[in-house]
């Protein structure tokens, strides 16, 4: 079931970049970035609440607390930069290089996580990288 929600992820993603760059066309990046953060926030919370999970907001560890602010932190830089970056440059060079994320965060699942390094991984890594290199060069 997790591929269905990947493949569904990569479509929403694909839609974002170019419904933003249609969006930001004529107007700050900062605020469009701003205005798409409420309409995701409405909707993150909308599905808490739908489904019931508020109640378990007691129960979150510290721990848990510490990472998932820094990771709202860096979503919203990556956010702010990624729609910087489509405003000046074309969707089509900038997406590219913007999901090499992908092979940064398997560098940083090796290294961070302790996840194993396989010839697969390492050899999807390399295809993605030299993809991103064509696609922007």
């Amino acid at each position: 079931m997790w591929i269905v929600f990947a493949l569904l992820s990569a479509v929403f993603a694909a839609a974002t970049a170019i419904l933003a760059k249609i969006g930001i066309q004529d107007m700050n990046s900062n605020l469009a970035t701003a205005i798409r953060t409420v309409v995701v926030l409405i909707m993150a919370w909308g599905i808490v609440f739908v489904t019931g999970t508020q109640c378990q907001i007691p129960s979150i560890t510290a721990k848990s607390w510490v990472f998932l602010i820094l990771s709202g932190i860096a979503t919203g830089l990556s956010w702010l930069f990624y729609f910087k970056a489509l405003q000046l440059g074309d969707a089509s060079k900038v997406v590219p290089i913007d999901k090499f994320s992908v092979v940064i965060s398997m560098v940083l699942a090796f290294v961070i996580l302790k996840e194993a390094v396989t010839a697969k991984t390492v050899i999807g890594g390399i295809l993605i990288t030299l993809g991103t290199l064509v696609m922007v060069l």
